[in-house]
């Protein structure tokens, strides 16, 4: 199923893209696409037969109607961190031994068509098209990488906006360079795990100003993604609702000579993970 959630920013309603493309509300169903439904397995069974019975779920006239992040309420928001081959080697980092974590604020996400601000002194906000990852079941210790995709309910495509001297040149974590408003563009779909028989063999890619940045693919990936569940549940709990973001191929500004062209206010950025529905995001100024 490809969910999402549809409306004005804070007041969202939970939704389905059919088979046919057409919108469908799913309000009188369930009350948000959140990590409790994920987690119902019985609510979700209701919610496929509804898709599937004809005349169930009322059409949604999509005309002029925002698309919000496909998942409310989310819980935590881990990143991984050069985890493709290509940008570790674009970016003269060694392959790390162990994937690199670092953390996303929930309050960083906007729907995927969304403003995105480049913050006050910025001077490197950057770009970094990922595949996301959604839990679907608590997730603790767990033994091996075919239990972690277990866990795994469904895939997004977000956009892991950063500002890289804030990330690497002020001191600390990596954090306050990942934090700023609106650097999570989410969606704008959830397509549950169902619909993604191989997160392994997705193609990412990002434009900006209607020019190619990236063209890369999740084999890349160092980390595949139920090997990066797996690892995390050693660290810590992951629960239905959290999001893991699971890094970026080549081709980000940090990565290209100089001068770096990076991103200001003015600039659209469009991406897309193949089958995972695509963004287009107009830059302003925080």
């Amino acid at each position: 199923m490809k969910l999402l959630r549809v409306g004005t920013a804070g007041a969202e309603r939970p939704a389905l893209l059919d088979r046919d493309g057409t919108l469908r509300d799913l309000s009188g169903i369930v009350p948000d696409i959140d990590g409790e439904l994920l987690a119902d397995a019985s609510t979700l069974a209701r919610v496929q037969a509804a898709a599937e019975t004809p005349g169930v779920l009322p059409a949604l006239d999509a005309t002029g109607l925002r698309i919000g992040p496909p998942l409310g309420r989310i819980g935590k928001i881990v990143c991984i961190g050069l985890n493709y081959h290509d940008h570790a080697a674009e970016t003269g980092a060694a392959i790390p031994d162990e994937p690199i974590l670092f953390f996303k604020a929930p309050d960083t996400v906007v729907g995927p068509d969304d403003t995105v601000l480049v913050p006050r002194g910025s001077r490197k906000t950057d770009w970094e098209v990922e595949l996301a990852v959604v839990i679907g079941r608590t997730a603790r210790y767990l033994g091996s990488a075919e239990e972690g995709l277990a866990h795994v309910a469904g895939y997004a495509t977000a956009h892991d906006v950063s500002e890289r001297e804030f990330q690497i040149e002020r001191g600390g974590t990596w954090d306050k360079g990942k934090n700023c408003e609106t650097f999570n563009p989410l969606g704008p779909w959830l397509v549950t795990a169902d619909e993604v028989p191989d997160p392994q063999a997705l193609p990412l890619r990002l434009w900006v100003n209607g020019e190619l940045k990236q063209n890369g693919t999740t084999a890349e990936q160092i980390f595949p993604v139920g090997e990066v569940v797996r690892y995390l549940s050693h660290f810590m709990t992951l629960y239905p609702g959290d999001i893991i973001n699971t890094g970026t191929p080549a081709g980000v500004a940090m990565g290209q000579p100089e001068p770096k062209p990076y991103l200001k206010a003015g600039d659209v950025v469009e991406l897309e993970v193949e089958g995972l529905g695509r963004q287009r995001q107009e830059l302003k100024d925080a």
